[in-house]
């Protein structure tokens, strides 16, 4: 009777591994089911940076657009800052983007709300004044600014903004 017990545990032994393995354990790519692929999938990708919870207060040093000028990141030993619809954020931690030769440079040093506004990366459009920007683009402009609020620590304010956005 012994036996027939020790034996039993033994076989059930390796066959509760493998249902542990088969039913718990992530599958390989080739065990996969279709319905498991289609899942994967399904799951929104992004390459946007996630939202940062370390964010320092809010502050408002007053900055003019010249001020501005000076944290384009041509500096290396300087902080690098953007502007949106007058508020200034720090960039600084992704010098790689907004510095010399980063995709975004063109929005380093200064207020380039329209541009932002019109998803534009023209030199030209790199302005403070966006107050001819139409509905579909003030939102677009009203998002970046949002982004940005949640990934960058707000350094300080634009006090010479043109007069048709001041009051916006």
């Amino acid at each position: 009777m012994l036996s027939a017990i020790v034996a039993a545990v033994l076989l059930a032994i390796p066959a509760i591994y493998l249902y542990h393995r088969l039913y718990n354990s992530p599958r390989s790519p080739s065990t996969t089911t279709s319905a498991e692929k289609k899942a994967q999938e399904e799951k929104p990708k992004t390459i946007m940076q996630a939202e940062r919870t370390d964010l320092a207060p809010p502050k408002d040093d007053p900055f003019t657009l010249q001020q501005l000028k000076e944290f384009d990141g041509s500096t290396p030993e300087k902080a690098i800052y953007v502007a949106i619809k007058g508020t200034v954020f720090d960039v600084t931690h992704k010098r790689d983007t907004y510095g010399p030769g980063g995709s975004y440079h063109i929005f380093a040093g200064k207020d380039a709300s329209k541009a932002l506004g019109k998803s534009s990366l023209k030199d030209e459009d790199a302005i403070a004044d966006y107050s001819d920007l139409p509905p579909s683009e003030m939102k677009v402009l009203n998002d970046w600014h949002s982004f940005f609020s949640k990934r960058y620590n707000i350094v300080g304010k634009v006090i010479d903004l043109p007069p048709a956005v001041a009051n916006l």
